[in-house]
């Protein structure tokens, strides 16, 4: 990883805004622009000098994980935000550019008043903005994300059983994937029985999948620092399972509203290119599932940006004017969740490359691959 040019990119930033420092407060962007995998530690970017404010616990780790950066290492007596303000005043910084999103407003307050001369600048997404272009090992390491999860997908597949519970299968996953290469799963796994389907982020109860007719798993790996979030819906016996659709005159099956959403997936990522505003891409799976008759039950967002977290910029949401850029990496993951029957959503990795996108994930779709007799 280049550190040091992501933050010549935000020093580059810091001159266009006129001021003299920025404040990093946010762990997960301080270890995008340093490589420091702690907490309780802030970077502070200046004109003429960045360094690490942290504590004696991290001396060390930050020598072996920042080679060349400079720390200033503050006393156990010290409180965090005392040390930056320290720092600041010694820096001269009379104008500093921080994190509204992150810093708490009590921290706010404490360096307010420690540097009663400064003027603050909050933003939400300096460093937000940057990290929505992935370069080449950023990419390399979410396609290694998605592998460990594809992995850990086959070893779920093969021991399901039965007699299993939601729990015990979300459980189960975070230990695939372990075994799969990945450091865990990039968030707790959503495993969902039939009805409970019908809960977008379905928290796993003692539910047992005998007899049961779909089974949604969303489920991601954590690579060694990147991250990637897929969902597939398995199938079992009885693929007609109706459901008194409003407005209908006949009942609509498992087959149906998987083909709506399978149709709607894939004419999202057909659009998926640079120049293209992220609200385009939810209108296309939108409107593919109102015009089938299930836009009251599409709840969400069709995506998101992955990376470093498991939700990050771009927010492809309904009316968003964000511009997707070659090399971000966005989820599409269009869903329809009919309340006493079931869900069912398909969600992939996609790269946007220079020319339009790769599909980063390669877990089959078609719906004859997705059946499990055994449920």
């Amino acid at each position: 990883m280049d550190y040091a040019s992501r933050r010549q990119r935000l020093l580059d930033q810091l001159t266009a805004e006129g001021l003299d420092a920025y404040l990093i407060s946010h762990p997960v962007n301080v270890t995008y622009l340093t490589g420091f995998t702690g907490d309780s530690t802030c970077l502070i970017v200046g004109k003429h000098k960045t360094l690490l404010v942290s504590d004696g616990r991290y001396t060390v780790q930050i020598a072996e994980e920042c080679p060349g950066l400079e720390a200033f290492i503050r006393p156990p007596a010290q409180l965090l935000p005392q040390a930056v303000a320290e720092v600041l005043t010694k820096l001269g910084a009379r104008s500093v550019g921080f994190e509204s999103h992150h810093l708490s407003v009590a921290e706010f307050e404490t360096l307010r008043d420690a540097l009663k001369a400064a003027e603050w600048k909050g933003a939400r997404d300096r460093v937000e903005r940057l990290r929505a272009i992935k370069d080449a090992d950023e990419i390399e390491q979410t396609r290694e994300a998605v592998r460990f999860a594809e992995r850990a997908f086959v070893m779920f597949r093969a021991m399901l059983a039965p007699g299993d519970r939601e729990i015990e299968l979300a459980h189960a996953l975070e230990s695939y994937v372990r075994r799969a290469g990945g450091t865990g799963c990039s968030f707790p796994p959503i495993v969902a029985v039939d009805e409970r389907a019908a809960l977008p982020h379905a928290p796993p109860t003692e539910r047992a999948v005998n007899g049961a007719d779909l089974l949604l798993v969303d489920w991601g790996a954590n690579g060694r620092s990147y991250k990637s979030d897929l969902t597939r819906v398995l199938t079992g016996h009885n693929n007609s399972k109706p459901f008194p659709h409003p407005g209908r005159d006949r009942p609509t099956s498992l087959e149906e509203v998987y083909d709506v959403v399978l149709r709607a997936q894939e004419k999202a990522i057909r659009t998926l290119r640079p120049g293209v505003q992220t609200g385009a891409v939810d209108a296309a799976a939108r409107g593919a599932i109102a015009e089938a008759g299930f836009g009251d039950f599409f709840t969400h967002s069709v995506g998101h940006g992955v990376g470093l977290q498991i939700h990050e910029a771009p927010l492809m949401r309904p009316g968003s004017e964000n511009v997707l850029l070659e090399g971000m990496i966005v989820t599409v993951e269009p869903g329809v969740y009919l309340p006493g029957w079931g869900g069912i959503r398909i969600e992939d990795d996609v790269l946007i490359t220079a020319d339009g996108h790769e599909v980063l994930s390669r877990v089959p779709k078609e719906l004859a691959a997705l059946r499990l007799d055994a449920i």
